[in-house]
Order: C-alpha cells, then structure tokens, then sequence
C-alpha cells in the first residue's frame, strides 16, 4: 500500500499518522451497542474530488444507539480554490472572515484524532472520503484505514430484507431524512449533515436490529440468515 508514497518513507511519516494507524492494531469491538461509530461529512468546492478541495468537516460520535451531542467535530478549511456555484449550497464565501481557518494538513491531523479507528458513516460515502483521502495523497500519506459504511446503501438493505420495491434507488439525504421523520435544521454545514445523517443511521440500526443483525461485521456482509 505504502509503495505509491515515494516521497516519505514510512519511518517519515508524521507523528499523527503514526498514531493514528496504531489504533487499527487493536481488535475491534464485535457488536454495534459496543462500536464507536463517527458519521462524517465534508463540504466542498465542487464534485470533483481529485480538483476540487474540502472547505469543511463535520462529524459526530455514535455509541450505544445514541449520539454523542456533546461530542461534535467540526473545522474550516483555508483554501485558496473557489468556485462561486456551490456557494449557495453551503454558504462558505472566500471572502468570509473566519477566525478559526486551518490549513488542509491541521483539517486532517484534527480529523484523524477525532476518528480514531472508529468505523466511519456517510451518506453517499464514496464522495467524502475520496475528498479526505485526496488530501492526505496531497499530504503524501495513505488513504483512510477505517471501515466505511454508507446510509443509502444500508437503508436500501433494510428495504431489499424486507422485499419492498424500487428497493435499489440512490435515495438523496433529503429523501431519507423526509421518508424516516428526521427534521433537518442546518441543512449544508458540514457538522448539521453530520447529524442528521447519524439520526438517520441510528434509525436504519433499528430496523436492521429486528432482522437479528446484532454483529458490526454484519452490516457490511449480506445476511445469510
């Protein structure tokens, strides 16, 4: 995996890198009521994750069938790309005067402490975390070590078990948020679709539970059951 990183040698790497891949050392916690779970997401300049870059990361703990309100996560980015369209979905200007900016690397370094070696959730997760691992190519480092699961797939799992139609459809965030009676305040900030996609999550948990799948590894791998 290390191979397509010429430039840093493994021993290069920095410290929070470091630490951050000892984590995936330890065994994981077997059942979902014992994993930590952290639903991410990220706002950016545009859809195009190898050109376009991360302006925010949000992101919120999830443990015991319940979120971590008080554990929020949530950092804006200094980039120096700007794309005038997507301004009216998140609402970040180049021109705002934000206090607390960091640079991508700090963004990633705080993103990796958060993390840790939880199991990741997003919505349409493939976007987010090709935008988190194209920084951290940026960076020179390894793409992201942790297991990633998606809401939209998981929800059209719980339709396929219980052998509903159009069972197989990209449901949008707010389709699903609307379908399972999630309100959906701060709507486009990176830390309020965090949320509300973790409230969706825990609700897709629940109907996964009545079909027996207790397992974390389960939720990935289809029930044989």
């Amino acid at each position: 995996m290390f191979g397509l990183f010429k430039k840093k040698k493994r021993e290069d790497f920095p410290d929070y890198w470091k630490a951050y891949e000892q984590l995936f050392e330890e065994k994981p916690a077997p059942y979902i009521a014992d994993t930590r779970f952290v639903v991410i997401d990220t706002e950016t300049t545009g859809l195009n994750h190898k050109s376009d870059r991360i302006l925010s990361i949000g992101a919120v703990s999830v443990k015991d069938n319940s979120v971590s309100v008080s554990d929020i996560f949530e950092v804006y980015v200094k980039q120096d790309i700007f794309n005038p369209e997507t301004v009216k979905i998140h609402g970040l200007l180049r021109e705002e005067k934000r206090a607390n900016l960091i640079s991508e690397e700090e963004a990633i370094r705080l993103f990796l402490e958060y993390v840790g070696n939880a199991v990741l959730i997003a919505h349409h997760a493939r976007f987010d975390t090709a935008m988190i691992n194209n920084a951290l190519k940026r960076l020179e480092l390894p793409k992201l070590k942790n297991n990633i699961l998606d809401t939209a797939v998981l929800y059209n799992r719980t339709r396929i078990m219980s052998n509903l139609i159009d069972r197989d459809k990209n449901h949008s965030l707010d389709e699903l948020a609307e379908t399972l009676n999630v309100d959906r305040n701060d709507r486009h900030t990176a830390a309020g679709d965090a949320y509300i996609t973790a409230l969706i999550f825990l609700k897709i948990l629940s109907r996964l539970k009545h079909k027996g799948i207790a397992k974390t590894r389960d939720l990935s791998v289809p029930n044989r059951r």
